[in-house]
């Protein structure tokens, strides 16, 4: 007998990198993790316990954050055989530690499949092997669970293997081998599997404020607390733990709301009736189902408490819970292997089975058995394996965002930790030489780390993000994953799905092209002008629609195609010879005879007996129908033309179909091929055994679909805007080539007389020693199929005519587009790996695409140093839509687990809204940062000055700072809405390049020298008098100095936060964000009256003594207008003005090449790259064909090569350094796969070499 397997596996170029000599689990997979087993050492256990008590615990705190430096202080490494904890590292670098348990061998029961020499095989099928086989030596199964998963020790392959249902290695013919298990065997198999439940752990209030207070953030603020505390700061400290507690408060409500709500959605719990063998039915609970369960499907209908493979009857399903869609889908039973003539047993495929699998989750809303036997199905998975719990997990354990502004905001907390640093050992310097007491001396060293680094700062930080996503619900864009929202504002490319994306959800009929004598005819645009033919007759019965609460539900295109024909539609059907029809169609007029006598007839029938439904790997479907009018059982169907052409007889498909169908396809329509085939030889006892598979071959052709996708009104417009902003757009869909084509160019993704150059793989035509196919670059032409002409060349070589191939193809029409296609993509990431970037840095459209393929497309744009945002409608775009940095779901839901963002709106116009809503939230992050960061350094210098003199800012300046300055400014910063055009250049993503450190600094040196000054200036006054440090152990920093340093700072830190504040083109202008200016203009004006005329009770209790002298307290308000004059400038001329826009392209400011994006890098290479791609017009394809077919008499061509010794993309030959002329001579196929046939030209430092290669 033969088997079948699929095992799956990532594509090369997406697997995580493996390194040797390490263990992993789910090895090659997306969730591959390093594995690394420890045992207990008990000194170092002791060590570290004794370090732990003498660090008063501060030790174990850091291990509670990072619980993998516990089990290296006290475990030591060892095998995994031994190990009684692992320690796991996922691809994300997040480290895990799980404990190791034991189950005992004979309280569990499991089933395995395989292919070893000892499995019985009988009657071509292979028989399961019981688990408990393989660990019959031993008296304890070992495991542990990471994310939800278990994972078992398996004894011969010594490793830890993930445990599976029966989704893995199982036979198809075991489900019909199922028939229910005992209560015992259901108790052994929920042992090691589990409970059948997907619960969300609520945490107890009690937990999640230790959680939360034990957060590093509020760890400091403890901290923080303690020590101003100690320095009898109470007024300050208090206020700071009544706003902890209220933010803790706040906190811990909002996480046990979320997992409330979680919980809630999630949570699926009832009574399923199971089998137990010789016909015993019993109703348990869902909870206890397990793996090889046989469930019976109620016929009303029910929710699915797990994945299950259907073993008889049809049922209708609603899966949106898993797609996004509300679409019903047709779920038939698994094709039974031992009905089939060959025998040959085939392995369950989660994927290519998935029309047969019922999913957890979904609701089973029509069932369909005509037959006196119950609708069973045979439980797959259960718990988190279910396709539901992968859901759940994935909103568990999300994918970390890896943005580069969160990893440079803690390397500047970290720059501003060194800072402190360096202020204490100035501290401790100066107050040593004032010879001021160890314990003053302590306290005012550590007092500088809570000045530095501000403890604040991830408080404020949030504040913008808030504001935008109360700005984007009130747009209908709702999100529930608000970091996010900053990641949208780097966007620099975006995918768009097409249909209901792009085009709109409903669909028209253009028309049909039928067939006569092999030759297509005039399009009909009236279906009720159509003959009682086949053709009509598949447009009436070849389709999956079904009657849900009496209406007519279905795949959009199904019920347009079936109400254009004005058919009529009921289920069930007659019965024929005990056996019941699902579904009958009537035409709904009667026919009038061909005779002059012009007789009636009687309605034309058909039923559908069976539907093998549509596949995205398939690209078709089918169904097996009875004609009531010719008593014939004949099979009809429908699907992508390419598809249906190889199915049917060549003798029956038109001469001119690739003609017929480019037409369409270049006009934008959507069309689809019809075919059909008589069933002979089937008859009402074998009609249900015959396989897909003989239905569907040799085919005779009917005809073509036209359909008509219209672009949705504001599609144009906004592709336009992004495009205008210089945001990179692309279509990535599963619709035909050239459909896709033509809805790229009229929405505008491709330009008027930009070029598309579609890559092919042409399985056809192999590359000499190897098992690659070649690839094909064809120009795609939009107008006249004679635009491009390629030249003729005489017999000396010469060209004949003044018509050339020009490929400079970066000209003044702007760069070419690549358009691939599915298998192409396939062809290329597995046998041209290093050609992949080069294809989707410049891909536009890709066509034919799945849904892993999608989600690949995405990620390769990603690795390649883009912001990905996703648009799709949620069919089939689930897996892009988690991808992407920012997946825009268009839905009328409220949310959705498959992406960020979820438009209520169905347009496209959320993407740029989205985008400039980002912008201004990062925007918005970069401002708050910068503002908390210079405010803390402006503090910092004041400390520094005053420590000088041995005096410091007193606790009530410390709180009017605090409080009332930066906390109601840094409240108010982020209401600013965005700017409602889009800029063409992106706001910076990174704290850490030249311009945002360069603005810093220089802020603060203005700072600086401002605060200096005034601190110098007021020493030289003849009023002035010195500051007696003797005060100060009493808090008593009454002096000239502190004032004045208290009076500029103040002045300094509403200066920051206006000057921070930028507008256009991000934001809007300040004065459009009322609350903030109305606490500019407070705090300002309460500053000038500190600054000119304070009195009593703010002198007394900030412990102020102004200057006596009026004028120089007007000298003091002069200065800070200077200081701010001088600051607005610096930023919005020399930074905004010219750093930013004027030298943005600078290598210095960019950190040259090294600073640089891999996609840059790419963009610049293609763009040296002279003469590739090696593009072939359609007239060279065709002369090339026509020689090759006569006896490979190629024409005489010149190519002219340039090459380098490394040979970048090109082949051995080239990247030897071998003379090409000896290579190509022979080898014409593989010339033609080179990167640059036609005129390559390869810069290398020491030689290059050119060579005209000439041959037949």
């Amino acid at each position: 007998m033969g088997k079948k397997s699929s095992k799956a596996r990532l594509p090369a170029g997406v697997l995580p990198p493996m390194k040797s000599g390490v263990e992993y689990v789910n090895a090659g997979l997306g969730d591959q993790m390093e594995i690394y087993g420890y045992k207990p050492t008990q000194w170092k256990a002791v060590v570290t316990w004794v370090c732990i008590i003498l660090t008063a615990g501060l030790l174990r705190l850091v291990f509670h954050w990072k619980p993998e430096w516990m089990l290296y202080c006290t475990h030591s490494l060892c095998h995994l055989f031994v190990a009684e904890k692992v320690c796991l590292k996922d691809q994300y670098k997040q480290w895990f530690v799980e404990k190791i348990k034991v189950h005992r061998a004979e309280d569990i029961s499991m089933l395995e499949f395989g292919s070893k020499s000892s499995d019985k095989v009988e009657n071509g099928l292979q028989k399961p092997l019981e688990q408990q086989s393989v660990y019959s030596s031993m008296a304890f199964i070992r495991f542990f669970i990471n994310k939800k998963l278990k994972y078992l020790w398996h004894p011969e392959q010594q490793k830890f293997e993930r445990m599976r249902g029966l989704d893995s290695m199982v036979p198809c013919s075991f489900f019909y081998s199922c028939e229910g298990i005992n209560e015992s065997e259901q108790a052994k198999r929920r042992a090691i599997y589990g409970s059948n439940e997907i619960s969300v752990e609520v945490q107890t209030v009690l937990k999640l404020l230790f959680l939360e207070v034990l957060n590093p953030f509020y760890v400091f603020q403890v901290y923080s607390i303690i020590l101003w505390n100690f320095e009898r700061y109470y007024l300050f400290a208090n206020s700071i733990i009544v706003l902890s507690m209220v933010s803790i408060t706040i906190t811990v409500v909002i996480i046990r709301r979320t997992q409330k709500t979680l919980r809630d959605t999630v949570r699926l719990s009832g009574t399923v009736t199971v089998c137990r063998g010789n016909s015993v039915q019993e109703e348990i609970p869902s909870e206890e189902l397990a793996p090889g369960d046989v469930i019976v499907i109620p016929k009303h209908g029910c929710v699915m408490h797990c994945d299950a493979v259907l073993v008889n009857g049809i049922t209708i399903v609603n899966e949106s819970m898993l797609t996004g869609e509300s679409l019903p889908v047709t779920k038939t039973p698994i094709q039974n292997p031992m009905l089939t003539n060959d025998n040959v047993d085939t392995v369950y495929c989660p994927k290519e089975h998935a029309r047969h699998t019922l999913f957890c989750g979904t609701r089973v809303v029509q069932t369909r058995n005509y037959s006196k036997e119950e609708l069973k199905a045979v439980v797959l998975r259960t718990g988190f394996t279910t396709s539901k719990g992968e859901l759940v997990r994935a909103i568990l354990y999300p994918k970390p965002v890896d943005f580069r502004f969160h990893r440079d905001a803690l390397r500047f907390v970290g720059i501003l930790f060194v800072i402190s640093l360096i202020g204490l050992v100035y501290t401790v310097i100066i107050m040593t030489h004032n010879k001021q007491s160890p314990r003053v001396i302590a306290v005012r060293a550590l007092d500088l780390i809570t000045i530095t680094v501000p403890p604040v700062l991830p408080a404020a930080m949030t504040i913008g993000i808030i504001f935008a996503q109360r700005r984007l619900k009130k747009a209908n864009i709702y999100c529930i994953s608000p970091r996010t929202i900053n990641l949208s504002g780097s966007i620099n490319v975006v995918c768009f799905d097409k249909t209901g994306t792009l085009t709109e959800d409903g669909i028209d009929m253009h028309g049909v092209v039928a067939t006569e004598n092999n030759l297509f005819q005039e399009v009909e645009p009236d279906i009720l002008q159509l003959p009682q033919s086949p053709l009509l007759w598949a447009m009436a019965s070849c389709h999956s629609l079904a009657i849900i609460d009496e209406e007519l539900t279905g795949d959009p295109i199904d019920i347009k195609m079936f109400l254009s024909t004005a058919w009529e539609f009921s289920e069930p059907g007659p019965k024929i010879e005990d056996h019941q029809i699902p579904t009958l169609v009537r035409s709904q007029v009667k026919t009038t005879s061909s005779t002059s006598s012009d007789l009636k007839q009687d309605p034309i029938e058909i039923g559908v007996l069976r539907q093998n439904v549509f596949g995205s790997s398939l690209q078709r479907m089918s169904v097996v129908t009875y004609n009531f009018h010719n008593e014939l059982f004949e099979a009809y169907v429908k699907g992508s033309p390419e598809k249906i052409v190889s199915l049917s007889k060549p003798s029956t498909v038109p001469s001119d179909f690739e003609e017929i169908l480019t037409q369409y396809a270049q006009q934008g329509y959507r069309v689809l091929a019809v075919a059909y085939k008589p069933l002979e030889q089937a008859k009402w006892e074998n009609v249900n055994n015959i396989t897909r598979e003989e239905v569907e071959c040799d085919l005779i052709f009917l005809g073509l679909l036209v359909l008509e996708n219209r672009l949705k009104a504001d599609t144009t417009s906004t592709i336009h805007l992004l495009r205008e902003a210089n945001i990179r757009v692309l279509m990535i869909t599963g619709d035909n080539m050239l459909t896709a084509l033509s809805v790229a160019k009229h929405c505008g993704m491709i330009m008027k007389n930009q070029k598309a150059i579609m890559v092919s793989a042409d399985p056809t035509q192999l590359v000499p020693g190897t098992k690659a196919p070649m690839l094909n670059y064809e120009y795609v032409n939009f107008r006249d199929p004679d635009e491009h002409k390629s030249p003729d060349f005489d017999e000396a070589g010469s060209e004949k005519d003044s018509t050339t191939v020009q490929l400079q193809l970066d000209d003044e029409y702007g760069p070419y587009h690549f358009a691939i296609d599915g298998p192409t993509f396939d062809v290329v990431r597995d046998k041209y790996p290093d050609l992949l970037p080069r294809l989707v840095v410049r891909g536009t459209v890709f066509s034919r695409m799945s849904p892993d393929q999608k989600s690949m497309v995405v990620e390769i744009l990603q690795k390649l140093g883009y912001f990905v945002g996703m648009c799709g409608d949620g069919a089939n775009d689930c897996g892009a839509l988690k991808a992407a940095h920012a997946g825009i779901a268009l839905s009328e839901t409220e949310a959705s687990v498959a992406s960020s963002f979820t438009s209520k709106e169905p347009s496209i116009t959320c993407v740029p809204t989205l985008i400039r809503e980002g912008r201004c939230a990062l925007v918005t992050s970069f401002g708050i940062f910068k503002y908390i960061a210079s405010y803390s350094l402006v503090q910092f210098v004041s400390v520094m000055i005053l420590y000088w003199i041995a005096a410091n800012i007193t606790d009530f300046e410390f709180l009017y700072i605090d409080l009332i300055e930066m906390t109601v400014l840094s409240i108010t910063f982020g209401g600013t809405k965005a700017y409602p055009h889009l800029a063409k250049e992106p706001p910076p993503i990174t704290l850490m390049g030249f311009i945002p450190v360069f603005s810093l600094l220089s802020q603060m040196a203005v700072q600086v020298a401002a605060q200096a000054f005034v601190f110098t200036y007021v020493q030289d006054q003849p009023w002035f008098q010195s500051y007696n440090s003797s005060w100060s152990e009493e808090h008593n920093y009454w002096s000239y100095q502190n004032s004045v340093i208290f009076t500029c700072s103040s002045f300094q830190y509403v200066l920051l936060a206006v000057v921070f504040a930028k507008g256009k083109p991000y934001r809007l202008s300040m004065f459009s964000n009322k609350p903030f200016l109305i606490a500019v203009l407070f705090v300002t004006v309460l500053s000038l009256y500190l600054a000119i005329y304070p009195t009593e009770p703010f002198i007394g209790m900030l412990d102020l003594r102004p200057p006596p002298d009026i004028m120089f307290r007007l000298l003091i308000v002069g200065i800070a207008l200077i200081n701010f004059f001088v600051s607005f400038m610096m930023e919005k001329f020399l930074v905004d003005y010219v750093f930013f826009r004027k030298l943005h392209s600078c290598e210095m400011l960019t950190c040259g090449k090294m600073g640089r994006d891999q996609y840059e890098q790419m963009e610049e290479e293609l763009a040296e790259a002279e003469g590739w791609p090696p593009v072939m017009t359609p007239k060279e394809k065709k002369n090339a064909n026509s020689n090759n077919a006569n006896d490979n008499k190629l024409s005489k061509v010149v190519l002219q090569l340039s090459y380098k010794t490394d040979g970048t993309g090109l082949y051995t030959a080239l990247k030897n350094g071998e003379h090409p002329a000896e290579e190509c001579k022979d080898n014409t196929d593989t010339l033609n796969t080179f990167p640059g046939t036609k005129d390559i030209r390869m810069r290398n430092d020491k030689r290059s070499a050119s060579a005209n290669v000439l041959y037949d």
